[in-house]
């Protein structure tokens, strides 16, 4: 790794009117994500819309502080409320919320906020280490490769995701749906555009990003909007007492190991890491009996792991151009936005930009850490804003969005559509990552197939000709068979008992 390039990515990032845009991306970030139902996913993507204006540096170096300040905020609602405002928070809960109610839920902040910060720091450590190696061995990627590879993502995000695989399928077929609308790239045939001029081009990520997460959700929320709204916990200044410090320093440090590599590869995101660092934190703590009624460490490994496995998620998406998770999906729609492909030659083509990029989110971390633990009484107040008045406001705010994108009102149309078909998606139990996937993944996996085609003339055996897509498409069988042959193995143990 050149430092050189690291060091010119400081100086870029430190300049005053980037750390303005650092520390507002901070504050809007946790501010949007700390509201009860909204995780960073449907923060960067209600904020996209904000930095059409700026300039690609400016614009990165603000997303970074939404980054992190969107997961920040939404363990501040799981700790609270026990709403996770996104799934990866969920784990945070179970520990956290019982730590509020007897009274520590400063502690509990403290705990999240300093996981976050350490996780997040060795995470993005790790992917100053490895994203220059992996993008260097990701020129020779060939179209069959990257094929494989998106199937895979396909493949594993639908797996992990939801209670039912035939439900994340069924939202993955959604996604690639809508990335079928417009003109086919290869042949100019136009596909599902219903004589519509104005979808030729195809309808815009930001569009179908806001309409399945912020719309669709407030369509939910509206829904099922009770009369008694929750009161938020009070919760005073937080600090961590020495023997609190005691417990959590370890885990704080074991997060990194689970989170970082589970963000790195395809597997879904930070759902299944946390749950292993809470299920490991559990087995090694003195205090077992505490578990379920508010232990510390249940709060510091699993938020330490998500912040940890946030960072790995842009080692794929930079280098591979390959989201993950729906935070990555937005921000991978933010590169689009600014005529930028994420891939092998972004660090060559684009190295001041990305150098930039990742330095911001070291100054994100810092920023996040001295600002959220102050202000965590201020964000439990925005807590107590009514829900009626503030999921008009996110409507409000995604319609200008929207219609900011093209300045045509049948972008706004569009919105209210696709948040309609968000609000069935969580209606049936169908899980809205797998559809952002396929729009963003879809048409880039179609032009890989036929270009592989291609050159094979027609040959199936075109996708399959290297050694990289071979070994993908054999993790893809093991992904696909290793639920049925669990569930074989678990039928055959009772008939043996």
């Amino acid at each position: 790794m050149d430092l050189s390039n690291l060091w010119a990515g400081f100086a870029t990032a430190l300049t005053p009117s980037h750390l303005m845009f650092a520390a507002i991306g901070v504050l809007l970030g946790t501010a949007i994500g700390v509201l009860p139902g909204i995780g960073p996913a449907m923060a960067v993507a209600l904020l996209l819309p904000v930095t059409y204006g700026l300039d690609p540096t400016a614009a990165f170096i603000m997303f970074a502080g939404i980054y992190y300040g969107g997961m920040f905020g939404g363990s501040t609602t799981s700790i609270l409320l026990n709403t996770p405002g996104e799934s990866a928070a969920v784990v945070t809960a179970i520990e956290g919320n019982p730590m509020a109610r007897r009274g520590r839920g400063p502690q509990a902040l403290a705990a999240a906020a300093i996981g976050h910060f350490t996780g997040g720091i060795i995470g993005t450590i790790a992917l100053v280490l490895l994203a220059p190696l992996i993008a260097d061995l990701a020129v020779d990627i060939g179209a069959p490769d990257y094929f494989a590879i998106m199937v895979l993502s396909f493949v594993a995000v639908t797996s992990v995701l939801g209670k039912s695989r035939v439900r994340g399928y069924a939202s993955l077929l959604i996604g690639l749906t809508i990335g079928l609308v417009g003109l086919d790239e290869m042949t100019g045939q136009s596909r599902l555009t219903f004589g519509a001029l104005h979808l030729a081009d195809g309808i815009d990520v930001v569009i179908v990003a806001v309409g399945l997460f912020a719309v669709g959700e407030s369509l939910w929320v509206a829904a099922h909007l009770r009369h008694n709204q929750a009161e938020a916990i009070p919760v005073g200044r937080p600090w961590l007492s020495r023997p609190d410090l005691r417990r959590t320093w370890k885990p704080w440090l074991r997060g990194p190991v689970i989170g970082f590599p589970f963000g790195a590869i395809p597997a879904g995101g930070a759902e299944i890491p946390t749950f292993l660092s809470y299920v490991t934190e559990k087995r090694l703590s003195r205090r077992q009996d505490e578990f379920g009624k508010g232990a510390i460490e249940g709060v510091a490994g699993p938020e330490s792991t998500a912040s940890a496995s946030a960072a790995g998620t842009l080692v794929s998406m930079l280098t591979l151009g390959l989201p993950t998770t729906a935070v990555a999906a937005v921000m991978l729609a933010a590169f689009q936005q600014y005529g930028i492909q994420p891939g092998p030659l972004l660090f060559q083509r684009e190295s001041a930009l990305v150098w930039a990029l990742i330095a911001s989110l070291f100054i994100g971390l810092v920023l996040l850490l001295l600002i959220n633990l102050p202000m965590a009484p201020v964000w439990a107040k925005l807590l107590r804003i009514p829900r009626p008045y503030l999921y008009a406001g996110i409507l409000f705010f995604a319609s200008v969005g929207a219609y900011a994108v093209s300045g045509s009102v049948i972008d706004l149309v569009l919105l209210y559509v696709i948040g309609v078909i968000g609000f069935a998606m969580r209606r049936f139990g169908l899980p809205v990552l797998p559809a952002i996937i396929g729009v963003i993944l879809g048409p880039a996996a179609e032009q890989q197939m036929r270009r592989a085609l291609q050159i094979s003339d027609g040959d199936l055996t075109g996708l399959v000709n290297s050694p990289l897509a071979i070994g993908v498409y054999v993790l893809v069988a093991v992904l696909l068979a290793w639920p049925l042959a669990r569930k074989l193995v678990r039928r055959r143990e009772p008939a043996k008992v």
